[in-house]
Order: structure tokens, then sequence, then C-alpha cells
């Protein structure tokens, strides 16, 4: 595609060569000729060697500072860098991809949308329901009672449905609680890889529209996402909590059973949550989670404690 028509696609300005080719994205550190790089900071303009005949995805305020170059500008360039590498990004393989009646396992009274996609090795129980232009990566096993929405995208190696962690302690022995309930995905979903989102104990676990999961990421029974909510890798949510909407959930962050938080919570990486999150805002927490502003002068006032303790020791002598 020529640049001029590249430009026109995503409704940009451009400026330079519009007969230019271009193929690919690549990066700063690498640009390719015939590719589009992407610059949101001025201090990295040192960093690019000019010798190309490559395109700079940038803001009008940055190319005011580049000169005899290739030029997009864009109000919101990482943004519109998301929708290059859509743009550019490959589809499955034709050979990879498998016919819903070949699947290895197809069970009963499932329902599968139009344009999906399908890995190898897919396991797909009954009672399952697929909306449109769903794809399932390789070796996914959707259990039975599953309702997945439109424009889901499901990553390599992901469980969905699976028996929740649900147990009673009698007589010195464990029983496991068997869980009847199923999972609901709702619209414009995107899960990892390698993720596990268990079925509920009776009602279902769901996921409410434009969530969005990282790889390793684990959804306990009766689990409730809420709408645009994103949650990185390592998180594991255990059962029955209610996320509110447009949370911002950092990696290996550990939420115990029964946690509500509230719309617009960002919850920074590696953090604890074991009470309730009743307002919007950043939580930093090990000791318990508190708001991120406390939580700082907290870890400030602990690095000095060994300090004020030989000052109190002193003035004792």
């Amino acid at each position: 595609m020529k640049l001029s028509e590249l430009a026109n696609h995503l409704q940009l300005s451009f400026s330079g060569d519009g007969s230019i080719d271009i193929k690919q994205i690549s990066s700063i550190k690498n640009p390719k000729d015939g590719s589009v790089i992407l610059l949101l900071k001025k201090k990295d303009i040192a960093n690019i060697n000019f010798n190309g005949s490559f395109t700079v995805l940038t803001s009008t305020e940055i190319a005011s500072k580049l000169e005899n170059i290739n030029i997009l500008f864009s109000d919101d360039p990482k943004f519109t860098f998301a929708k290059l590498t859509n743009f550019f990004r490959k589809e499955l393989d034709e050979s990879n991809l498998i016919e819903t009646n070949n699947l290895p396992f197809f069970g009963k009274k499932v329902s599968i949308g139009k344009n999906c996609k399908f890995g190898k090795n897919i396991v797909i129980c009954d009672n399952v329901i697929i909306g449109n232009n769903v794809e399932i990566g390789h070796n996914v096993v959707i259990y039975n009672n599953v309702k997945i929405g439109n424009n889901v995208a499901i990553g390599s190696g992901t469980i969905i449905g699976s028996d929740g962690f649900g147990n009673v302690f009698h007589n010195n022995k464990w029983f496991h609680i068997s869980h009847l309930g199923g999972v609901t995905i709702h619209n414009d979903v995107s899960i990892g890889s390698n993720c596990t989102i268990d079925r509920g104990t009776i009602d279902n676990t769901t996921i409410n529209s434009g969530v969005i999961i990282d790889n390793l990421v684990h959804i306990a029974h009766n689990v409730n996402i809420g709408e645009k909510t994103a949650i990185a890798a390592k998180v594991g949510i255990a059962g029955s909590c209610l996320i509110g909407k447009r949370n911002m959930i950092g990696g290996m962050v550990g939420i115990v059973d029964h946690i509500k938080t509230a719309d617009d919570v960002v919850i920074s990486a590696t953090s604890t949550v074991n009470k309730n999150i009743k307002e919007p805002g950043v939580y930093t927490g090990i000791m318990p989670i508190s708001k991120h502003a406390l939580w700082k002068r907290i870890a400030l006032w602990i690095t000095k404690l060994d300090k004020i303790v030989r000052l109190i020791n002193f003035k004792k002598k």
C-alpha cells in the first residue's frame, strides 16, 4: 500500500513521498525501508538512523522537529499504532484452521456463529454457544455450559469452564463441591494464553464486554469482571469477587475471595487485595492495601524506622 493510500485509510494527513510503498512496521532501533515507525518522545529522535525510506508516525508537535522524512500525523499516535498493528497482522495460516465438523471433540447442542477461526486440538463440550467473529487458539478446552459473545479472542492453552476450587473439610478429609454453573463471556473480550476461568458453583462466572486479560491469569468460580477491565499476567482472583468497571489490575496481583472493587480502580503490580475497595483511585498494598498516596507515606516511614530507633536509643543514653 502506498503511503498516501495508508494515510487515507487511517484518515490521517501526511507529508513526504506519498508514492512510497508501506510493507511493514519496524522499531526505532531498527527502521526498515518501506516501514512505519512509532515516535512518541522527542528524546528518541537522536536514536533514529534517518538513512532510509521509512515513515514516522508521530504527533504534530514532535513532527516539527523532523526534516526531510516521510511523516504520518496523528493526534493520538499510540492509538493509531494499535490500529496499524491490526492492519498489518497476518491472518491465521489456512492450514491451521479446522472446520467445525472436524474438531477433535465437538459436543452436543453446540452453536457456532459466523466467521469463527479455530486452531488445532480444540475441545468444545456440550451446551456451548459461540458468537460471531470468535478466534480460538490451539489446545483450548471449553467445558459445558459456556456462552461466548461476538468478537472474542481466546489464546492457546486456555481452559474455560473448569471445575472451581470449592471444598468442605469434614471428618478430617476434604470433600469437593461440584460446580454446576457455567461461564458467560460477553462481546469484545480478549483472553490470553494459558488462562483458566472456572465455572460458577450455581450461577455463572461472568466476563463482561470489553475486558482484556493477559496470559497466565486465573479467575475462580462466581467471579464477575466489570466492563472494560484490564488484567495483566499472573493475576489470581479468588471466588465470588465482584470487580468493577474499567479496573486496571497489575501483574501478579492477588485478590482474596468475596472482594468487591469500585469502578475505575487501578491496582499496582504485586499488590494483595484483602479488603473491599470502595472508591476509585490508585491502590498499592502488601500490608494491607491502601490508597496509593497513603501507602507511599507508610513505605517512606518504614525505610526510616531504623534511624528513628537509633535516635530514640541515643536520647535514652
